[in-house]
């Protein structure tokens, strides 16, 4: 990769969230587990794992199924949606 596209890459800091990726892990048999959602960020340009607790995991997965684009900030590793929709 050339030194230019190198320096571009590391200078974006906001990609959207173009697909992604939730598991469960089992730590133990028999005991509790964890989630992990896999963000696949500008169609594969990067990933980041997030490793949200149940609650959030709900949360999180309703936020990108519901809202229009989302974006996320890989330097300070917040999620940013756009069109929340309005109601409950």
């Amino acid at each position: 990769m050339a030194e230019a596209e190198r320096q571009t890459r590391q200078a974006i800091k906001v990609r959207q969230v173009t697909d992604y990726q939730a598991s469960w892990t089992e730590e133990e048999r028999g005991g509790s587990g964890s989630f992990t959602i896999q963000l696949i960020l500008d169609d594969g340009a990067e990933e980041y794992v997030l490793q949200p607790t149940v609650k959030d995991t709900k949360l999180i997965r309703e936020l990108l199924d519901n809202s229009g684009p989302v974006f996320f900030d890989l330097e300070r590793k917040v999620l940013i949606p756009n069109d929340l929709p309005v109601g409950g």
